[in-house]
């Protein structure tokens, strides 16, 4: 369908009314080529009919919309004109469509019969070219087959030509290598029969051996010649020599070997005088090439011992230097902080010396780990133990220096210092590069002569800071005295204002000294086994010290007791004095009294100073020890059994101290009891004059003086100590009173009296918190009352307590009408009725 199809288009556009079968429509195979549509075929065929069907579709269209609404019936349709029946067909080109459809689908059946024709030829046409390619591809493999078999055979031909040419090659540097090594011994022979003449003849050597510019090939040449001569005479020693021929060969071979020996060591000489020039000149390059050939002669080891050696850093004026710069001045005692100071910039100085140092070391040397090894090596043996040696002069344990020259504790203090700073400075050395040497193994060995036996300083230590400390103290304690003179001790001052008391800040500078001590340890055994023995040691020194320490206290404490004590017994008089005598022993006895308290006051605080003192170690036990010495099995328990035992001897002081006080505090309330007591307090006469219900003087004096002693006893003691302290001074102030009452007789109104002293005194040692006591003074209180009651009453007061029936008896025969109210026959009978 191209240019007639377009003619007949066109000619179907002027006539569309014209039957279908007027236009024949004509289809190529060329319009189902490339991109092929279907919608696009279709529109060409049926596009010259459709445009007119539908203008007239537009047309009819428009009419129908002018339809009114009246013209719509009731069911929605319209109403059609009367003419409506007479109108053209819906679709008049449907028969032309349907005729150019049927003679598409006639054209269409021709074109695929007219393909199938073409596709069959082609078949036959491919199936006879596949039959001759098959063919061909046959003939070709077979060619191909040919081909490989002569590639596989010229492949093993050349395969056998390259191996018979390596095996030529081989032989060829086989021989060319045995060439070399001829000609090299052929010359090596000729050199050593130079060598060979006679000794020390060194005249008649080839120029090689004298020419500075090959002195890295004579080198070589020299030392192999004296490896074969060395090695050829050790055979000869060997073996036994059969021949004549073998003993001259051997004797030339020695005087070869000797005159190689002096003259690798001449021209080592020469070698290391060239490094020494080139050496002041900052001269690296020729520096290394010396150090490289002087390599081959003993490894080149004193080539780097000769570069060490001659270092500035090891000149006598430096290492004086060093002394000075860490010691001060000649003469001066050293100080642990300036030297601390001192050691930290010299071993600065030293690390930036060898820092630098390791710079033309690597730039020089072959081999600078083996350099830098010799050098910090150098360091460690010779400079840093000869500042040691001065620094660290170990002391005699026979003859300890005194403290005024720093005594033991400056030497470990100094070696403490010395020991951490040269661990540093190993540490900074390693940093720098040091090769394979163990330096801090090298660094202990420094210290070993110290370590060794340094718990034992450590304890003289402590034991010599401990015997100083107590002579200053008794200094300052003597010193005191002598300026207070014997002022007031007439008047009752206080006798223990003489002897030396327990100080908590003493204890505490004990407890710093160990402290230090146990930092040492740390610092040079930090092994656990180690540590926990040398730990347990110098905790035991501090045990040792505190328990003599606050022991000696407390018996200086109680030594005040003991003399107040003999002053009370030193100023009782009898009964048949003199008035005046009477009362200068009365000032005696309350001179003595005042001695006794103040004594008291005195063991009180000596008591409260040994408890916190007790209290530091314990903590400090805790706090600092007991972690070290966990990890050794019985360390901890074994140290904690030494610690009960070195206090077992202060508690002894400690309990016999309390008994003293309680016989202290008992003797004055004696006393007072005895001077301010009357006979009337408890037997007021019947004068009509009503009762007095205030305790009595001597009460108010005893309660008086039992508040204010005490005082120093509650603020001292704790726990079972001051349990214990109050129980037994209230039992013996119950038994006391009772003594002290048996004296007087009492009426009815002296029983109230004496009732009201009994309640004073309940009252006083309810703060004991001593149920036991408690009971007693309640009973006393029940016991007054048999001077109360009328006689018919006695039998009933004791029904609900028979325990004290025994006391109250004795109370009974104390009232005043306990003969004229014939008490004793009325009882009797009433006590052998209840038993």
């Amino acid at each position: 369908m191209k240019e007639s199809r377009d003619g007949t288009r066109t000619a179907r556009t002027s006539t569309k009314s014209s039957s279908a079968d007027s236009y024949p429509l004509v289809l190529d195979i060329d319009d189902f080529k490339g991109d092929f549509s279907f919608d696009a075929l279709f529109g060409n065929l049926v596009n010259e009919l459709l445009p007119s069907y539908q203008e007239e579709d537009a047309d009819s269209a428009e009419s129908h919309s002018n339809i009114t609404a009246n013209d719509l019936l009731p069911n929605g349709s319209s109403r059609l004109p009367s003419d409506a029946g007479k109108s053209s067909p819906m679709f008049p080109e449907v028969d032309a469509l349907l005729s150019l459809f049927k003679n598409s689908c006639t054209q269409l059946i021709d074109l695929r019969k007219q393909i199938d024709g073409k596709l069959h030829n082609l078949k036959k046409e491919v199936s006879v070219q596949d039959s001759k390619h098959r063919k061909t591809l046959g003939e070709l493999e077979k060619g191909v087959d040919g081909l490989f078999n002569s590639f596989a055979r010229l492949d093993s031909r050349i395969s056998s030509v390259g191996q018979t040419a390596a095996k030529i090659g081989d032989h060829l540097q086989s021989a060319d290598a045995q060439r070399e090594t001829a000609s090299q011994t052929i010359e090596l022979i000729k050199y050593l029969m130079e060598f060979n003449s006679s000794p020390g003849d060194l005249m008649e050597l080839s120029p090689l051996f004298s020419d500075d510019s090959r002195v890295a090939e004579a080198a070589s040449i020299a030392q192999k010649l004296r490896s074969f001569a060395e090695e050829d005479i050790g055979r000869q020693v060997v073996t036994v020599p059969s021949v004549v021929g073998n003993a001259t060969a051997s004797r030339g071979l020695e005087v070869a070997v000797a005159n190689l020996q002096e003259y690798c060591n001449e021209l080592e000489n020469r070698l290391l005088s060239r490094f020494d020039a080139a050496s002041q000149k900052r001269d690296l390059s020729t520096m290394a090439e010396c150090a490289k050939i002087l390599s081959q002669f003993n490894r080149g080891t004193s080539a780097m011992q000769h570069y060490v050696g001659l270092r500035p850093m090891f000149d006598l004026e430096v290492v004086n230097e060093d002394a000075r710069l860490v010691l001060g001045d000649q003469g001066s005692q050293p100080s642990p902080s300036n030297v601390a100071r001192g050691l930290s910039s010299l071993y600065k100085e030293i690390t930036d010396m060898v820092r630098k140092e390791a710079a033309t070391i690597t730039a020089v040397f072959p081999s600078p780990n083996d350099v830098m090894s010799i050098l910090v090596q150098r360091v460690l043996e010779d400079r840093v133990p000869k500042l040691l040696e001065k620094l660290l002069d170990k002391p005699s344990l026979v003859n300890s220096p005194a403290m005024e020259e720093g005594g033991l504790i400056l030497y470990l203090r100094l070696l403490a210092v010395a020991y951490e700073k040269t661990q540093e400075l190993a540490r900074d050395l390693r940093g720098v590069g040091c090769g394979d040497l163990d330096v801090e193994g090298l660094t202990e060995s420094l210290f070993l002569p110290h370590i060794d036996i340094y718990i034992e300083y450590e304890q003289a230590s402590l034991r010599q800071l401990y015997k100083t400390k107590l002579e200053e103290l008794h200094a300052e304690c003597q010193q005191s005295s002598e300026s207070t003179g014997t002022i007031g001790r007439t008047k009752g001052a206080s006798i223990a204002s003489t002897h030396q008391q327990i100080s908590v800040t003493v204890v505490t500078e004990f407890v710093r000294w160990n402290e230090e001590a146990i930092s040492r340890c740390n610092l040079f055994a930090p092994q656990p086994a180690a540590l926990a023995a040398n730990v347990r040691a110098v905790f035991t020194c501090l045990l040792d010290q505190v328990s003599i320490y606050i022991t000696e206290g407390l018996e200086r404490a109680r030594d005040s007791l003991t003399e107040a004590a003999a002053l009370r017994e030193r100023f009782v008089i009898g009964t048949s004095v003199s008035r005046r005598v009477a009362a200068a022993a009365a000032s005696a006895a309350e001179a003595a009294a005042a001695a006794g308290e103040s004594s008291f006051r005195s063991f009180m605080v000596a008591v409260q100073r040994c408890g916190s003192s007790v209290a530091i170690v314990q903590q400090y036990f805790a706090n600092s020890i007991s972690r070290l010495l966990l990890p050794v099995e019985g360390a901890h328990a074994a140290s904690c059994e030494e610690m009960a035992t070195a206090m077992s001897s202060a508690e002894g002081a400690v309990h016999k101290g309390l008994q003293q006080c309680i016989e202290t505090v008992m003797a004055e309330v004696e006393r007072l009891l005895s001077a301010e007591q009357k006979a009337t307090d408890y037997r007021s006469p019947d004068d009509g004059i009503a009762p007095d219900h205030r305790p009595t003087n001597a009460c108010t004096r005893v309660v008086a003086y039992l508040s204010r002693v005490l005082e120093a006893a509650f603020t001292a003691l704790e726990g079972l100590n001051k349990q214990s302290f109050l129980t037994e001074l209230g039992n013996r102030l119950h038994k006391g009173l009772l003594n002290h009452w048996q004296k007087f007789t009492f009426n009815p109104s002296g029983g109230l009296r004496l009732k009201r002293d009994i309640t004073e005194y309940g009252e006083f040692v309810r703060s004991f918190n001593a149920p036991p006591v408690d009971e007693k003074f309640e009973l006393l209180g029940i016991m007054a009352n048999v001077f109360i009651v009328a006689p018919e009453s006695l039998s009933s007061l004791f029904e609900g307590t028979p325990s004290i029936r025994k006391d109250a008896q004795r109370f009974i025969q104390l009232r005043d009408d306990y003969k004229s109210a014939k008490l004793a026959s009325r009882l009797s009978s009433l006590w052998a009725g209840s038993n």
